[in-house]
């Protein structure tokens, strides 16, 4: 578990599954994730237990929900390392708490995880996520077209990273 100044990220329960539906359902939340948005809470259940499996079988660490004032909000963390996403309701966006989220899972990643440099795959739509990242530090190393269909529709993909060197030399900027 973590906790921020505002947030609680921790491991996954099936008790998740009703309030990641309201995110995983929402378009605007999924516009640009890598799968639709789901249309049944039983799609959402099965992406919750496969979290929640991944974490017991070690294969998947720091993948956490994350809590405002108690209340589900959304998902930041590794679901395959050392690949970071993230995703939170709309109702929260553009609060900052993204930014905090992923610098508690970046510090953690880069001192107590020492992982050499962590990545992240962006639809080159997602200005915001985008943007967000840059500010975090995150340099683009790549770009791919048609890296995956969702709903029919092809979508490219932009590539980032963050080294743990350069973290250590933004990370006072953006706490």
């Amino acid at each position: 578990m973590i906790r921020t100044a505002r947030l609680v990220l921790r491991p996954a329960t099936l008790a998740d599954v009703p309030a990641m539906h309201a995110v995983f359902s929402n378009g605007l939340a999924m516009r640009h994730w890598s799968t639709v948005p789901h249309t049944a809470l039983a799609e959402t259940e099965a992406w919750v237990t496969s979290m929640i499996e991944a974490e017991r079988a070690g294969t998947s660490t720091d993948d956490c929900i994350v809590e405002l004032d108690g209340k589900v909000i959304g998902k930041a963390g590794f679901w395959k390392e050392p690949e970071l996403g993230f995703i939170l309701h709309p109702d929260h966006h553009r609060r900052g708490l993204a930014t905090e989220a992923l610098t508690a899972l970046l510090d953690r990643a880069f001192s107590v995880r020492l992982m050499a440099r962590v990545v992240a795959d962006v639809d080159p739509e997602n200005h915001a996520c985008l943007a967000l990242l840059q500010r975090l530090g995150f340099r683009e190393f790549n770009r791919a077209p048609r890296t995956f269909c969702r709903g029919g529709v092809w979508s490219d993909s932009v590539f980032l990273e963050l080294a743990s060197s350069r973290w250590a030399r933004v990370a006072s900027r953006v706490r």
